[in-house]
């Protein structure tokens, strides 16, 4: 499981993006990997250590071509 260090001023959903490089279903999981974290508020302090899920799998969606 990846741990990221908060910036200051930063929300969790901009961590779960810089880290993960999505929100989908991330910060949830956050939230369940860290109790405690919501008190804290939505900005967190420089430094707070936050236990992150493991990066969700990328999904591809087939092409579509509009003329064939």
């Amino acid at each position: 499981m990846p741990q990221a260090i908060a910036r200051d001023h930063e929300t969790l959903d901009q961590i779960c993006l810089r880290t993960l490089g999505t929100t989908r279903g991330t910060v949830e999981a956050a939230l369940n990997l860290n109790p405690g974290l919501a008190a804290k508020g939505v900005h967190l302090a420089a430094g707070d250590a936050v236990q992150l899920p493991d990066a969700p799998t990328p999904t591809t969606r087939p092409t579509i071509n509009l003329w064939d």
